[in-house]
């Protein structure tokens, strides 16, 4: 497939998604370019903005198949990952896997749950496999988690650890719709839910033609230097105090690849890298405690770093 049609596929997969996901343009565009990244994506919000229409929109338009995974506190790793059971006809265990194995899982409320079962998911997140009983089992390709949490009750929550938090490419919040999209929002749903009607625009083969083509876009040297400088100066920040790690420096570069795909692109830009960062670096860091008691959010702080950082600019061919 030639790269003018992949670019219609992107224009497809996000008008699809509008149908259901009315107003929220930057949100499809974000899912799309983590999916395609082949990286995962933390939806953190209030109940009731949808999220969960958000994965399930998703997963209906790339006709990939869709495992919902709602954390509780008494869930256990086995619920997630499968279980080995005994087969006394046979005489030998057989194993039933999770809802882990599919190619779209949401992790709804992920942290309601122990750090345990949340760890569960850090194998599958990183390595595309899953380990148990001792014995390893290959995830289906694509595979993708978009897992959400509330960041309002903290009442009965695990907060994620940093290594788990790492995992994910991206970190976004929905917001509440306009007063004219939330009214288009109840227009559309007061017969039956848009979810419900919406159908598959391109086929997993086609998915993974995109996710091939996203990674042979061109970043050049000069690119990279700013990616480095910006994630070395949260290392060095006076409101930080861990900064953002190499993987997350190889997280940007991923999703500015993906963003630069989406965009019609074949090459990034110092934009896509300025748009990106604080979605891809605000999780990765930790704020000193007088910044967090002063109000001061990572955000804020990613952006103002990108203000005070030189933009490269092209070199001029010879």
């Amino acid at each position: 497939m030639n790269n003018d049609m992949l670019q219609q596929q992107v224009k497809k997969i996000i008008q699809n998604i509008e149908k259901v996901m009315i107003g929220k343009n930057d949100v499809a565009k974000l899912s799309l370019v983590a999916l395609l990244a082949e990286g995962h994506v933390l939806l953190e919000d209030v109940p009731g903005v949808g999220k969960t229409m958000m994965v399930r929109a998703l997963a209906k338009s790339v006709n990939a198949s869709f495992k919902r995974i709602q954390f509780t506190p008494d869930l256990l790793p086995s619920d997630v990952l499968g279980v080995s059971i005994y087969n006394p006809k046979e005489m030998e265990f057989t194993f039933r896997p999770g809802p882990i194995v599919g190619n779209i899982i949401l992790a709804d409320e992920i942290n309601r749950t122990s750090p345990k079962t949340q760890s569960a998911l850090l194998e599958g997140m990183e390595e595309k496999s899953v380990t148990v009983d001792g014995v390893t089992l290959k995830l289906d390709e694509p595979f993708f988690v978009m897992a959400t949490q509330n960041p309002i009750e903290y009442e009965g929550t695990y907060p994620l650890p940093e290594a788990q938090l790492d995992r994910f490419l991206i970190k976004m919040k929905m917001g509440y719709p306009s007063i004219n999209d939330e009214i288009e929002v109840l227009t559309s749903s007061q017969r039956i839910s848009p979810i419900e009607e919406l159908q598959p625009v391109i086929t997993l083969d086609e998915l993974r033609d995109m996710q091939q083509q996203v990674k042979e876009i061109f970043v050049e040297e000069n690119i990279k230097q700013y990616i480095v400088e910006l994630a070395s100066k949260t290392r060095n920040h006076r409101h930080i105090y861990l900064g953002a790690s190499p993987r997350a420096s190889i997280a940007l570069m991923k999703a500015s690849q993906a963003f630069a795909f989406c965009s019609g692109r074949d090459y990034v830009i110092p934009d896509d890298i300025q748009y990106l960062a604080p979605f891809v670096f605000s999780h990765r860091i930790i704020l000193k405690s007088e910044a967090r008691y002063q109000g001061i959010i990572a955000e804020t702080v990613i952006e103002n770093i990108i203000s005070e950082t030189r933009v490269p600019i092209k070199r001029a061919v010879k």
